[in-house]
């Protein structure tokens, strides 16, 4: 066999048997790789290039190395599953860098961090100050996490008693122009209910790029042409304009009536309408 078709169809199995082994060890970005998927990978590689050019060695030698490759970085991997231990000893564990606001010195040294390095790790947090940080922790991935000190984190809703709705994955029902079926049958909606939608926008399904649908029914579409402004949908608002409408009518009415009975029944109405508005508004104001 002529030498470039030898070495063509040497790579081609070797393409074939890299796939085949990235499909069975699985996915992990590079960032998330222990030392050892580090150097399997570089390993694999150097073998599939021994496949590719040396031709004067036998070739399956090569598939045979990287199959005890696979089986070995395999057999890590289940043994870090299954032990504790075995995780640490593998990728270390993870390590204390800041704690209270104080750097811990010793730590730094033993992860070979230099203070500017855990200071530029700091900034890729938005973390400016070391006083700020209340805890920070290198993982065995090398990543550095940080936990702000409670007068530095962001007020959240919880911190407010702010009751707020879950958010589901909204659920994408047109691409390209065409409609998703599946997407649409997972939210429990039809077409019949997407072209009505879109009539009401005044859309065209072929002008539609993208269309996505949130967890509370509401149509967001993107479309080909950019000059065209679709708005923005107004159901829940003009939803809670009415409650509140209701709301500020009973108040009046029980304002303005005479008859003791029925001002009561109306102010009674009015505080349970006060309390739907309550429990309805982190839904619709969101």
């Amino acid at each position: 066999m002529p030498t470039g078709l030898e070495v063509a169809y040497r790579t081609l199995i070797a393409v074939v048997v890299l796939f085949a082994m990235t499909k069975v060890l699985g996915k992990r970005q590079v960032s998330e790789l222990s030392m050892f998927e580090y150097i399997t990978g570089i390993t694999l590689g150097s073998l599939a290039a021994y496949i590719s050019l040396d031709t004067d060695a036998s070739w399956y030698l090569g598939i045979i190395a990287i199959g005890v490759w696979g089986l070995v970085t395999l057999g890590i991997e289940f043994l870090q599953i299954k032990s504790k231990k075995a995780r640490d000893f593998i990728d270390h564990k993870a390590t204390v860098l800041i704690k209270d606001g104080k750097i811990m010195e010793d730590n730094l040294k033993q992860v070979r961090l230099t203070t500017d390095e855990l200071m530029e790790q700091l900034r890729k947090k938005m973390v400016f100050k070391a006083a700020d940080v209340e805890f920070a922790i290198m993982e065995p991935s090398g990543e550095i996490n940080v936990l702000l000190t409670r007068d530095n984190q962001p007020l959240t809703p919880k911190h407010l008693g702010i009751k707020v709705a879950p958010e589901q994955e909204p659920q994408t029902v047109i691409m390209d122009g065409k409609i998703m079926d599946e997407p649409l049958a997972t939210i429990g909606l039809s077409r019949q209910w997407l072209n009505t939608e879109l009539n009401k926008l005044g859309v065209p399904i072929e002008n539609v790029f993208l269309g996505q649908v949130d967890s509370y029914g509401q149509l967001y579409v993107d479309l080909f042409d950019d000059q065209i402004k679709v708005p923005l949908p107004q159901k829940k608002a003009a939803l809670f304009a009415i409650l509140k409408k209701c709301e500020a009518d009973l108040m009046l009415f029980g304002l303005t009536t005479r008859h003791k009975k029925t001002k009561e029944m109306y102010e009674q109405c009015a505080k349970q309408m006060e309390r739907v508005i309550a429990e309805l508004k982190p839904v619709l104001h969101r």
